[in-house]
Parts: structure tokens; C-alpha cells; sequence
């Protein structure tokens, strides 16, 4: 069977164990969070992104958004994927945004080019939903997102989301002025 069959597959699994565990959001949601996490695997599996990678993404606030647990998801997807999901769950017992911000890119960092990556390709999608809905409010946490990991990414993280990350950050970096 082809890899690209069974990422199929595997990405259908994840999707259906999303939508059994990820509440439906409502109105007081930022954004729509089942759309958004599809969104940014889709976007990780057209880019032709290694398995455990694609399917992270599709799972990157499975912990902060439902009642799924590190067991359950290890159980699922097994160590690696609940590794860079973990890498991507922001702590929630720090209250301060910028540290928060700074803890969550620092373990991502920590965890190597594939969970920047994720966080990467979450940051992007938000952008992308905030920016279309004119929330600058949400594309300020955007940019404080991805300052963060074009600063503290390692001169040896080489790949093109960076680059595609740094675009949008300059396009909209005149909103920290204001």
C-alpha cells in the first residue's frame, strides 16, 4: 500500500477522533477549532509533510480543547505524534500571554524542527482566518506567535514555513505600531 494511501487513512482517523472529542464550537469561540485543526493537516499534507508531522497538526489542541488526556492520545496515535502535540499545548497555568507564548515556543523548540513546524502551520492558519475576518486583536497574537519562532528558531531549522511565516508576520508587523 502506498504511503500516501495510508496517511489517507490514518488522516481520516484522525479527523474522526477529533470530531468525537472536540466540542462544537459556539459563538464565543475565536474560530471555528474542528475547521481549524483540519485546516492546518490539510495544509501540512498538500506540502507533502511527513506522516507524524500531517498528523500532529491535525491533532495540535486536541489536549486544550477536549477532555482527551496524554494516555488516550498516546494510546491513538502513539509516542511521537503526542510528543509534538504536547510540544504545541500551550501551559494554561501561565495567565500572562507573552510568557505563554514564549513557554509554548520555547518546548516546541525544544522538540525539535518538526514541532515548529506544527506551530509553524497553526500560526499561519490563524493568520489566515483572523486577517480574512479583520480581527486585529487576534492577528496581534498572531504576530507575537510568530515573532517568537522566527527568533527563537535555531539557524539550523531550515524549511519554507519559516519563510512563508515571515511574509505574513512583515505584511502585518505595522499593526504593533499602532
Amino acid at each position: 500500500m502506498s504511503s500516501e494511501k495510508v496517511l489517507g487513512f490514518e488522516f481520516e482517523k484522525a479527523v474522526r477522533f477529533l470530531t468525537e472529542f472536540v466540542p462544537i464550537s459556539g459563538e464565543n469561540n475565536k474560530k471555528p477549532e474542528l475547521f481549524h485543526s483540519i485546516r492546518v493537516g490539510l495544509y501540512l499534507y498538500e506540502k507533502g509533510y511527513a506522516k507524524e508531522i500531517v498528523l500532529a497538526g491535525i491533532l495540535h489542541d486536541i489536549i486544550e480543547d477536549s477532555k482527551v488526556d496524554v494516555k488516550m492520545l498516546e494510546d491513538e496515535f502513539g509516542i511521537e505524534i503526542t510528543r509534538l502535540v504536547l510540544a504545541c499545548t500551550k501551559n494554561k497555568k501561565i495567565k500572562d500571554k507573552k510568557e505563554n507564548i514564549e513557554d509554548l515556543i520555547k518546548r516546541t523548540v525544544n522538540n525539535g524542527q518538526e514541532a515548529l513546524i506544527v506551530k509553524a502551520a497553526d500560526t499561519l492558519d490563524s493568520f489566515k482566518w483572523y486577517t480574512a475576518r479583520k480581527n486585529n486583536e487576534q492577528i496581534l497574537y498572531c504576530l507575537r506567535n510568530a515573532e517568537a519562532i522566527l527568533e527563537l528558531k535555531p539557524g539550523e531549522f531550515r524549511d519554507c514555513i519559516f519563510d512563508e511565516l515571515k511574509k505574513w508576520k512583515d505584511e502585518y508587523q505595522y499593526l504593533l505600531s499602532k
